[in-house]
């Protein structure tokens, strides 16, 4: 090949065979998971399959799973499917789980088991940061993202979703029976068959009027007039990152700004950030146990009742004011029209 830099071949043996640990440096990432798993009582943090069953086949160690799950958050592979290929091929996993390779059935069972374990985890880990001084400047970033549910647009109702729909329905319907007329005026013996398709049509129709009703019923008696049938909890939210609506959650995070460490995170259903602030900022600073902290956000949490808690809490607020009013909407005049 020339003057390549040329590789191995495959096929030659060689007399001392590497060491697994020759290939993951001495300040990889992983060393640090690692470390930090194996410190970690995990029975007293709720895991579970920590005591070993005397019968049967034997189990992965929570540690183990627990290694591919922080590997998996760290390098943003989520999927369990994902995380069992990579641990087939990726030699810091393999270094990692001792050459382990879970199925991903066995990964996302992990998952949905140990949640409370795994929130203890993630405590532990604000602890340690806390220990290590890494919280000094008690600066904090607050933000959110909507995170889309499991639930589906068409399983997600409101007064006006249920209004529109029922009027797309009733013209439906109505479509169909002047089919229908028109069928019986005629009576071709071809059109008998489209005469009964049609019938059944109407039929499915009338079901998902009544299924309309149902919902519109239990509407009625709840506060936020919005409903989602797969997923009770999830909303319907505006998200500006897709530029559309989403059926989701909106997952909210403070930030240490030094180190980028998240200090905490919740999962709300309310589609604005206006409420947040406060109950961020407080948990953020309880969680770094500091008295006073400093925290950032972006103008969609602005709201004076909010920066008057923080304000009462001890928690200097620096949000930019909002540009938006409702004196446009009113008819009145706005900040724009005296620039």
């Amino acid at each position: 090949m020339g003057r390549f830099i040329e590789g191995a071949e495959r096929s030659q043996t060689t007399l001392l065979p590497e060491c697994l640990d020759d290939f993951i440096a001495e300040d990889n990432p992983v060393r640090i998971v690692d470390a930090f798993v194996e410190e970690l009582e995990l029975a007293s943090l709720g895991f579970e399959g920590t005591t070993p069953a005397s019968t049967g086949r034997p189990s992965y160690h929570p540690a183990v799973l627990l290694k591919i799950y922080i590997y998996g958050y760290l390098n943003r592979v989520q999927s369990s499917r994902r995380l069992e290929r990579e641990c087939q091929r990726n030699v810091e996993l393999m270094w990692l789980t001792g050459r382990l390779a879970p199925d991903f059935k066995t990964i996302a069972e992990f998952r949905r088991n140990n949640g409370e374990g795994i929130r203890n985890v993630c405590r532990r880990f604000v602890m340690i940061s806390r220990e290590l001084k890494l919280f000094t400047q008690a600066v904090v970033a607050i933000d959110g993202s909507k995170f889309k549910a499991v639930n589906s647009r068409d399983n997600n109702f409101t007064p006006n979703k249920i209004a529109r729909r029922q009027e797309q329905i009733e013209q439906s319907i109505q479509r169909y029976l002047d089919a229908l007329e028109t069928a019986d005026r005629t009576q071709p013996a071809e059109v008998e068959a489209k005469t009964e398709r049609l019938r059944e049509k109407i039929e499915t129709l009338r079901e998902q009027m009544r299924d309309l009703d149902r919902a519109a019923e239990l509407l009625n008696d709840l506060p936020e007039k919005q409903v989602s049938l797969t997923g009770p909890d999830s909303r319907s939210m505006v998200s500006q990152a897709k530029g559309t609506g989403v059926v989701g959650y909106n997952v909210q995070v403070a930030v240490d700004a030094r180190h980028h460490l998240i200090v905490t995170h919740e999962v709300t259903n309310v589609g604005n950030d206006r409420t947040q602030l406060s109950p961020m900022a407080k948990a953020a600073r309880d969680a770094m146990g500091k008295k006073k902290i400093k925290a950032l956000a972006d103008r969609g949490y602005f709201s004076a009742p909010e920066i008057k808690a923080c304000d009462d809490a001890g928690i200097t607020a620096l949000v930019p004011k909002s540009q938006t009013s409702g004196a446009k909407a009113d008819g009145r005049f706005d900040r724009a029209d005296f620039i």
